[in-house]
């Protein structure tokens, strides 16, 4: 493996767990984690361009490939939209598509060889390069917290502040003065789950995938003559198996984060 430092397993999953991340000093705060920034950048762009171009070059007649799974993805995602949601759409169901879209391209570059992007960048001087934004739980969060405040605008939007003031002090328990702080202290609980609750499973399941990734990969190299050809069998079929494994899970992780903002959502509209 290209860019596996020396020390065994240990350190060649302590190599590849580190961001690239340009301190001002070591250990230094407020630092970004340029690889996540980059690729999540560069698939949204892949993604505003892909459907832009097809939606461009959408025919009412008989559709290509490329047509026809764009608007399979658009008609499936719609229909969860319908499904949970019955207000206006037109805001909530492109953002419901850029959830989906976005977060499951960048669960996909688990798909991608552990070492070719750190081998890339190493060509160019950079030691450390993490492939997958949503194994970056900076990432999750950063997301989470983007549908939290789109919850709280929401929230207003449709009940008014009076309205939604008035709903995080009485419920779920009634409207008498005892139960305010109760009502309000349960209230704050279940908005503050909501990001964290979001962040952290998808966060959970994408570093877990990646682990096994690098422990499957470093079978590659462990062992040397028989037993590291035996070994070196059994890496390049477990990667085949958990690969085509996580391809399920890559896909279920970005339809429930998608399907819980359409929840969170629906649910900032609902009076009680």
């Amino acid at each position: 493996m290209a860019s596996e430092p020396q020390g065994g397993l240990t350190e060649y999953i302590q190599h590849h767990l580190q961001h690239l991340t340009p301190h001002a000093s070591e250990g230094g705060f407020w630092a970004v984690h340029v690889d996540s920034v980059t690729v999540s950048l560069v698939l949204g762009a892949i993604f505003c361009l892909w459907f832009w171009l097809k939606a461009r070059k959408a025919t009412a007649g008989v559709p290509g490939k490329g047509q026809a799974f764009v608007e399979i993805v658009l008609e499936f995602v719609d229909g969860q939209v319908k499904d949970v949601f019955h207000g206006d759409r037109r805001v909530l169901g492109p953002l419901a598509l850029t959830v989906f879209v976005w977060v499951f391209l960048m669960n996909a570059m688990d798909l991608l060889p552990v070492d070719l992007l750190p081998w890339v960048t190493e060509k160019f001087g950079i030691g450390h390069f993490r492939a997958v934004p949503t194994a970056d739980i900076n990432m999750t969060f950063a997301m989470s917290l983007t549908v939290f405040i789109l919850i709280i605008f929401y929230s207003f939007k449709a009940k008014g502040a009076g309205g939604y003031m008035h709903e995080l002090f009485t419920a779920p328990f009634g409207k008498h003065p005892l139960l305010w702080l109760p009502n309000f202290a349960l209230n704050l609980v279940e908005l503050a789950s909501k990001p964290v609750s979001l962040a952290m499973r998808l966060f959970g399941n994408m570093y877990a995938g990646e682990l096994v990734f690098m422990l499957i990969a470093g079978l590659f190299s462990a062992g040397a003559g028989l037993a590291g050809w035996a070994l070196y069998g059994a890496g390049i079929i477990g990667y085949t198996v958990w690969g085509i494994f996580h391809i399920l899970i890559i896909s279920i992780q970005a339809f429930i984060f998608m399907v819980l903002t359409i929840v969170y959502i629906s649910m900032a509209h609902d009076h009680h």
